[in-house]
């Protein structure tokens, strides 16, 4: 057994696991009244009430909630502008193409943050945008992107805000309401420390009444989707229970531990010290302290004599971790995260097991 470094899957509570042990039936009452507290809780993390928002629950990873609330909202005469510094920006633009959506991006180098006075003039030469994507925490690189300053403009601008919140979600503290988002995206096995299996929706209720008949995809339909789970929280297909029990634990274990503000501060220590550490050691990071996200940490390969990433991975998994190689297209990278069920004495040994690594590359081991 080892634990994962990653943004997700990540490491759960070994409570979390038990809860998948019991099966249950889709049309149970007691199994849709678990699906509508889940709904109401995550209402309830990002400060916003019921009567401006709603939870759509959707089978599949969070590029499913992505390509979901891209194909519903989107229209065939609409357009959406793509803020893209990374690999999942690239796959939001992607997804909406493939759907035959009008599509337009606007690139950044994947260390730099979509500017928002760039996105400002994109929507004033072009009046044909009526949407914007954008991810938050991009995960390509461990950049924290500005949503709320990008999300201001859009808003002046009268145009609907997406923002993919895939990993940043419960561990980054978001106003959903404030920055002006009209639909984000997160799953079940990022920050709120569940299991993969579902991807969840927050949305602005007049935005996903705009949705009706719009997505060219059965299964993929938000707002079918949600008609069908607001009337006592049945899912239109089979959900996968066994995740949403897990994930009604880890909402309880989110609680205990002090909620969001918490588990940011959790995260945020975790990627102090493996930053602090790894610098120690003379690797050096991709993203600037200015930007770098909370979540999972780019760094760039050590000039180590013997260094082969492989021959890492192994040693480091052999040794009761996980960590993920680098996505990043134009540097030689890897990527440590530090989300899930991760303490201050995890990223401590994987740092002290990384130098003992290096210590075997010197030698000529």
């Amino acid at each position: 057994m080892y634990k994962l470094l990653t943004p997700g899957p990540l490491t759960t509570t070994d409570t979390v696991k038990r809860e998948m042990l019991v099966d249950h039936c889709t049309w149970d009452d007691d199994y849709k009244s678990i699906t509508q507290n889940i709904r109401k809780e995550l209402l309830e993390l990002v400060h916003v009430t019921e009567d401006e928002y709603t939870v759509v629950l959707m089978q599949g990873s969070g590029t499913f909630g992505v390509e979901s609330v891209v194909t519903s909202s989107v229209g065939s005469d609409d357009k959406i502008l793509v803020c893209e510094n990374g690999a999942y920006g690239s796959r939001m633009a992607e997804l909406a193409r493939r759907a035959g959506r009008n599509v337009v991006v606007y690139h950044e180098d994947y260390n730099k943050m979509p500017d928002a006075d760039k996105v400002r003039d994109i929507l004033a030469k072009d009046p044909a945008i009526t949407h914007v994507g954008m991810i938050h925490s991009e995960t390509t690189s461990g950049i924290l992107n500005d949503i709320e300053s990008v999300g201001k403009v859009v808003k002046a601008a009268g145009r609907t805000f997406i923002v993919d919140g895939m990993s940043s979600f419960a561990g980054v503290d978001i106003d959903v309401k404030g920055i002006g988002i009209d639909f984000i995206i997160s799953s079940a096995n990022k920050c709120v420390q569940g299991v993969p299996g579902f991807s969840f929706i927050i949305c602005n209720r007049k935005e996903l009444m705009k949705c009706q008949g719009k997505c060219n995809s059965l299964s993929l339909d938000l707002y079918d989707q949600w008609e069908t789970m607001e009337k006592d929280g049945k899912w239109r297909f089979t959900s996968p229970t066994h995740v949403v029990l897990a994930f009604a634990k880890a909402l309880e274990e989110l609680k205990a531990e002090g909620g969001v503000t918490a588990r940011a501060k959790r995260y945020r220590e975790n990627n102090r010290i493996l930053v602090e550490r790894m610098r120690k050691m003379g690797i050096k990071t991709y993203i600037d302290d200015a930007h770098q996200g909370p979540i999972i940490t780019t760094f760039f390969t050590p000039k180590v004599e013997n260094y082969s990433f492989a021959e890492m991975y192994e040693y480091i998994k052999e040794r009761g971790y996980a960590i993920y190689p680098g996505k990043v297209t134009d540097a030689d990278t890897f990527r440590i995260g530090n989300i899930g069920e991760i303490y201050k004495d995890d990223i401590n040994k994987v740092c002290d097991i990384i130098e003992e690594y290096f210590d075997k590359c010197h030698a000529g081991k």
